[in-house]
């Protein structure tokens, strides 16, 4: 069995009693820096057999452990922070170990994504998590391009050292888009910074110590109706209900849905 376990993004302490129970019982544990590893697992009293598995050795290590898990040994992955596989190593083994049909269990805990986003007080509906951002300037703005438009959250991993770069990139193309800086989730030091674009990238001017998630609020978009009731009028002449069209197109555009319900009536008797 393959088991894909959860460890704390800063304080020892946010680990679950089945991440623990999982790591005493298996036969190896596979982590990214086998130094960072030992430190949370001395502090819970666990001795554990590691070896090391990270991006550089990726490929050569599911060769190697795929055998291993069909022939039963049960093999617990973990990352430095988080869920392996997001935005970590772990994808590939975990495919493969499905591939083979290898039982995968999933033992979740602490996330540095949706702990930023709630923190930040910019949470909706829906998020959109883009991972680490990206470092050329081209790119990034390409991305702050994509985004404009987006109505709900985005979230993002960034290096305290390009931060500074990077909130001056997003002030040049959304100056006043709501923003947090969540740095040191859940460690002594935790700091969240809110405020528009421009006010962030002055603040950030320098690059700050520790781990860095930026999230960026919702955009403002005016809601174009006549577009959103035509969108209703082709639901329905497809066949959707009518009262079903208006709620997908509301949710989607932001438009009333009594206003297109209404309106879609009153556009049909014309």
């Amino acid at each position: 069995m393959l088991s894909i376990c959860a460890t704390p993004i800063g304080n020892l302490e946010d680990i679950t009693l089945r991440v623990l129970e999982e790591l005493r019982d298996a036969d190896v544990v596979l982590c990214e820096d086998t130094r960072h590893t030992r430190v949370l697992l001395k502090r819970h009293g666990i001795r554990a057999r590691l070896l090391s598995y990270h991006e550089h050795n990726e490929a050569q290590r599911v060769a190697e452990l795929v055998p291993r898990l069909v022939a039963g040994e049960r093999i617990a992955l973990v990352s430095d922070s988080g869920l392996p596989g997001i935005s970590d190593p772990g994808a590939r083994l975990i495919a493969a170990a499905l591939d083979a049909g290898v039982r995968v269990s999933v033992l979740p805990g602490a996330s540095a994504v949706e702990t930023a986003l709630v923190a930040s007080g910019l949470v909706g509906e829906r998020y959109q998590f883009v991972g680490f951002l990206p470092r050329g300037d081209a790119q990034l703005a390409e991305l702050w391009g994509e985004l404009a438009t987006w109505p709900f959250a985005a979230v993002a991993f960034e290096s305290p050292q390009r931060l500074p770069k990077t909130l001056a990139s997003l002030a040049r193309a959304l100056p006043d888009r709501p923003a947090a800086v969540c740095r040191e989730l859940t460690k002594r030091y935790e700091d969240v910074v809110r405020g528009s674009a421009s006010e962030l990238a002055e603040r950030f001017a320098a690059p700050p110590k520790g781990e860095i998630v930026l999230v960026l609020g919702a955009a403002e978009v005016v809601p174009d109706d006549d577009a959103a009731l035509a969108a209703v009028a082709e639901l329905v002449e497809a066949g959707v209900p009518r009262r079903r069209a208006a709620d997908v197109v509301s949710g989607l555009t932001g438009v009333a849905r009594n206003r297109l319900y209404g309106g879609s009536l009153s556009r049909k008797r014309l």
